[in-house]
């Protein structure tokens, strides 16, 4: 089976990060102009149409919801395409969303699934020219500091706030934006003219950035009002967002190996990545800004200044074995300097940072020592291409991790610990795969499709690698493949689940590429959700999540996180439960009520946790504020209370450790006061506590350990 057909027919659990993932950076061919459109607007192409209608029969056909497209859902999909042009309400007046809905409201989806793409750009037209205005409007205001002896406030949080129904309301509240923007950067310790600065090279890039929208990044953004209004997690992906999607899920990609940011209006090097050909050539250092790049070893060199930092990167990558060459104005050069032309060889960039990696770590309780290992899982990433092409090195989560408690068990590890905190989730056949190292050979999870079938997936492994005491920490951006591992290992009781209750997402994506052309999808991708997956005791995740054995304190509000927060998001419910075995003997777990008294009574005494539930109080208090005072004294007021209420508690903390007083706010995680991970040390004590508790039976059974 090729790698295509894999992808097209393989179940997918598609990452919670992916939902957040922007607008598509490319430029589209020639688009084919609409009747309606004014001359000079954007407009969509013929492929951007007939992607739409294929967008509109996949979903009709597959999506696992299955909703009516009526008034009322194109009268939704209408508010969540202005909700992305506009999420704060700041540019278009009452009268134009009026007007929207009273011409496309009650058809608006109807028209995307026949690929009449037309309204959706002349909405974005307006959106384009009121935002020119509004900007404008804007940098007219820095040229006369305003009053801030004032008693007026700024709505921090206008996502529900009504549109602005006049020219004059809407200026006030663009008034209010800017001193409240000058505010922020005065209490950093700027004076006003060095934010008006700021705020007017700030404005200028926005304008620059409205001008360098594609017609390809309105056709995204209108595609994904109308695909996650089905659920959260039915995304398109545009060519380019497919392949981010891509290089996310396999870590790697073929490039220089640079990572880049914008800096004004150039691109500026981040770092280089180990290993890649930057890194390799030695001289592309942190800091250049690239200004122009030329394809092949003689090409013409585009300047690229004032370009949009997706558009540099997708110039720069290309086939492993081409050349690139980059015209760099070196780190600290005034702009107008000599720049200098670095010629490099694109190769295969390995995104080490994201794999799986870990640590043996040692932890001491009453005058012992144990030996816990611990291993971050920032994914569930497998390179299904790299797989196909017969690379037996190929990474992926499950090989990672087995290879990392290999190397600890012959270092004598006692307990494992694996941290799956801000794992947003991936391919699911590696949440199969990895339960497979812990559990005795048998089901993992359910998948239920739309029709009602089910399916049940086995882990592929015949028998564990690992069987010593086992915790699982998660947190509130733990999800999807996150959850169905951890679930497992919770229905099985095979380890302890530790920390916060889960993102809660439940559903199963298929990705589908659209509009082939030449053996690639020319048209992107569309991730639809077509199932939900069950525990194998018949309990969903969706909303719910999985519940920790032992609950730990987290700064993540779970009200404005997971699934629960999220519009449209499919029910909770439950299915039957398919048979499986409860691990005992030395794999079994100890009392979760001893490990939960034994974590209480070192959370009473320890000055790091105390701190914690107390910044985690103050600062929850502080994100609660929707309103701020426009009064730059009460401002500063308001900061340093805030600022001297968080240096208190964190001097009560080192009090209680017998360390020195910090004397000022900014000395907070500095080189002198060093922030705990204070979580992740509080779930590695409760594995010292496991192996304490569960190393004289593992002795009386005579289990050695492996070595």
């Amino acid at each position: 089976m090729t790698h295509s057909q894999r992808r097209f027919v393989g179940w997918l659990i598609v990452a919670v990060a992916l939902a957040a993932i922007g607008a598509a950076l490319l430029v589209p061919r020639a688009p084919a102009r609409g009747a309606d459109l004014p001359a000079g607007a954007l407009a969509p192409n013929a492929n951007q149409r007939k992607v739409a209608r294929e967008v509109g029969e996949i979903l009709t056909h597959y999506q696992y919801s299955d909703p009516d497209i009526n008034a009322h859902f194109s009268e939704l999909v209408l508010a969540r395409y202005l909700h992305y042009l506009d999420p704060e309400r700041s540019y278009f007046r009452a009268a134009d969303v009026r007007g929207f809905k009273a011409r496309y409201g009650a058809d608006f989806a109807q028209l995307l699934e026949a690929g009449k793409l037309g309204p959706a750009f002349l909405i974005f037209q307006r959106f384009r020219q009121l935002s020119r205005e509004r900007l404008h409007y804007a940098l007219g205001l820095l040229a006369h500091e305003p009053d801030f002896n004032t008693h007026a406030t700024f709505d921090l949080d206008r996502k529900h706030a009504p549109w602005p129904a006049s020219a004059a309301q809407m200026d006030a509240l663009w008034h209010k934006r800017v001193m409240n923007d000058a505010i922020a950067l005065m209490l950093s310790g700027n004076s006003w003219p060095q934010a008006a600065g700021t705020l007017r090279k700030r404005f200028s890039a926005e304008l620059r950035s409205i001008d360098q929208i594609s017609a390809e990044d309105v056709f995204q953004e209108v595609m994904n009002a109308y695909a996650r209004t089905f659920d959260p997690h039915t995304t398109y992906f545009s060519p380019l967002n497919s392949e981010e999607y891509n290089i996310e899920m396999s870590l790697n990609y073929q490039g220089i190996g640079a990572s880049l940011e914008m800096d004004g209006n150039y691109v500026k090097v981040i770092n280089v990545i180990p290993g890649g050909p930057a890194a390799i050539s030695g001289k592309l250092k942190p800091g250049d800004r690239i200004t122009g790049i030329g394809e092949g070893k003689h090409g013409p060199i585009t300047d690229v200044v004032g370009w949009r930092l997706g558009k540099v990167v997708q110039l720069i990558r290309g086939k492993a074995g081409t050349t690139v060459r980059l015209e760099i104005l070196p780190a600290g050069a005034q702009p107008g300097s000599k720049e200098t032309v670095l010629s490099l060889v694109r190769n295969r960039v390995t995104l080490k940072a994201q794999e799986a990696h870990g640590k043996l770590e040692t932890v001491k309780q009453d005058g012992h020592v144990y030996k816990i290992g611990v291993i971050t899982v920032p994914s569930f990433y497998e390179d299904v291409r790299a797989e196909d092409d017969g690379d037996n090195h190929y990474p992926s989560t499950t090989r990672d991790v087995r290879r990392l408690i290999l190397k600890f068990e012959k270092q004598h590890m006692q307990g494992l610990l694996l941290n799956l905190r801000n794992d947003g989730g991936g391919y699911l056949p590696q949440a199969t795969a990895l339960t497979g190292l812990f559990i005795p050979h048998g089901p993992v999870v359910q998948l239920r499709g739309r029709s009602g079938h089910i399916e049940v997936l086995n882990d592929p492994e015949r028998a564990p690698i690992y069987t010593g005491p086992l915790a699982v920490l998660v947190n509130r951006y733990s999800a999807s493949a996150s959850e169905i591992f951890a679930g497992a290992i919770q229905d099985y009781h095979r380890g302890v689940i530790i920390g916060q209750n889960t993102w809660g997402k439940g559903t199963v994506q298929n990705l589908i590429p659209l509009e082939w052309h030449h053996g690639r999808a020319t048209g992107g991708e569309i991730a639809v959700t077509i199932g939900k997956f069950y525990r194998i005791t018949g309990q969903s995740t969706q909303l719910r999540g999985v519940i920790p054995n032992i609950k730990l304190p987290s700064p993540i509000n779970p009200h404005t996180v997971g699934e629960s927060s999220l519009p449209r998001a499919l029910p909770y419910n439950t299915i039957g439960p398919v048979p499986f075995k409860l691990c005992t003997g030395t794999a079994a777990i100890p009392s979760i009520a001893t490990l939960k008294a034994e974590e209480r009574a070192r959370e009473r005494h320890d000055p790091n946790f105390r701190w914690l539930v107390a910044e985690i109080h103050a600062i929850r208090s502080m994100r609660a504020q929707k309103v701020v005072s426009l009064n730059l004294a009460v401002r500063r007021r308001e900061q340093h209370e805030q600022d001297q209420e968080l240096l208190a508690l964190d001097n009560l903390r080192r009090h209680a450790l017998g360390l020195a007083p910090l004397k000022k706010f900014k000395q907070i995680g500095g080189k002198t006061d060093k922030i705990p991970d204070v979580i992740l040390d509080q779930a590695k004590d409760i594995v010292a506590d496991m192996v304490r508790l569960v190393e004289p039976a593992r002795q009386r059974q005579g289990l050695a350990r492996r070595s």
